[in-house]
């Protein structure tokens, strides 16, 4: 499958075969013509960086095999209740001091109760003033949810399909594909950008890789945001135990994510905290250019901020810069230079695959 100089042409009509056979190149053909899709649509050498912040932590009812958060399984996890609004923009003014320029907000909820909407709304309220853009992860939506996180100024809503539509009720059975995909279809109905990828070292065979990208790449409108996670064990969990995804094998699909979905920002995201720096660096080259930045995704670890910077720095990397239509002043400007002088290695919390 060579590649023209031409603008790829972007499609919502892949096959199966098709995709199947750009995994099966040989592994330094797929990274060139990942690469060369990557450098028709961005600047090589930018990655935006974003923080997420787990607003709401554990207790959720849901039975996804890979998540520490549910209450099915005992993993040792500290539960927190929803946070004080206060105590989430500073952590937001924390992140954008580091250089994030999206702070991402979790809560392990099946989906949010609407006694807890008015606090949700006013999170994303006091982001946008700060002059980022805003992200959530709450669970299922309905169409009046969606369009009230849209009415706030929301920018993204992140839902991940996990995995392949036959692969799936192996991992999880208290929500259906079909759930997340109704859900997919009110956020988009209200407006907002979308975040949707999935996990990959679950116990699934390749198979399952070819169509979990099938089923985001043949979407009416591409996601804006395709994080791709390596499985993180948690000990505690149904996947504590099983054999690890061969690294090579990760990397091809970040590269054919890049290849089907040309415009979107493909996410190196959960699992960074065992890649050696050589296998992020091959990531960013097969057309990964968005990360999680900070210590911690929402539960488990992730490099250091400062590791990840000195890393943007010996491979020439910048971060990408949001131009918001509001810039901090005064007061604001002094503040945000405190949190940076005093946040240089600052935790801030980063996506597992978040729901």
């Amino acid at each position: 499958m060579g590649l023209g100089a031409d603008k790829l042409e972007i499609r919502h009509n892949w096959q199966f075969d098709e995709v199947k056979a750009l995994f099966d190149q040989p592994f330094s053909d797929l990274i060139f013509q990942a690469q060369c899709v990557h450098r028709q649509h961005f600047d090589p050498n930018t990655v935006q960086v974003s923080t997420l912040l787990s607003i709401k932590t554990g207790s959720c009812p849901e039975d996804c095999k890979y998540c520490p958060q549910s209450n099915r399984y005992d993993t040792g996890l500290e539960k927190e209740a929803l946070l004080e609004i206060e105590t989430v923009l500073e952590e937001a003014k924390a992140a954008k001091a580091s250089g994030a320029t999206r702070f991402c907000m979790g809560a392990a909820w099946r989906s949010p109760k609407q006694k807890d909407m008015h606090h949700v709304l006013q999170m994303v309220r006091g982001v946008k003033e700060l002059g980022m853009e805003s992200c959530m992860t709450l669970g299922m939506l309905s169409v009046d949810q969606a369009e009230e996180l849209a009415g706030a100024g929301l920018d993204y809503y992140n839902h991940n399909l996990d995995t392949s539509p036959e692969y799936y009720c192996d991992i999880i059975s208290t929500r259906s594909y079909q759930d997340r995909l109704d859900t997919l279809a009110n956020v988009r109905a209200a407006g907002l950008k979308v975040c949707c990828g999935g996990i990959v070292g679950m116990g699934e065979q390749p198979d399952d890789r070819v169509g979990l990208l099938l089923q985001l790449a043949n979407m009416e409108e591409h996601p804006e945001s395709v994080p791709i996670n390596r499985l993180v064990r948690v000990e505690g969990t149904p996947l504590e135990v099983g054999d690890d995804l061969d690294p090579f094998d990760f990397i091809r699909t970040i590269a054919v994510a890049r290849i089907l979905m040309p415009i979107s920002h493909v996410r190196l995201s959960a699992g960074r905290e065992e890649m050696n720096e050589q296998m992020q660096a091959l990531a960013f080259l097969a057309g990964a250019n968005s990360i999680f930045y900070g210590e911690k995704l929402l539960t488990t670890p992730n490099p250091a901020a400062n590791k990840d910077k000195q890393l943007f720095q010996r491979l020439g990397i910048n971060s990408e810069k949001y131009e918001s239509q509001r810039c901090p002043q005064g007061d604001e400007l002094a503040l945000l230079d405190k949190l940076e002088k005093a946040h240089n290695d600052a935790f801030f919390y980063d996506a597992t695959a978040s729901k």
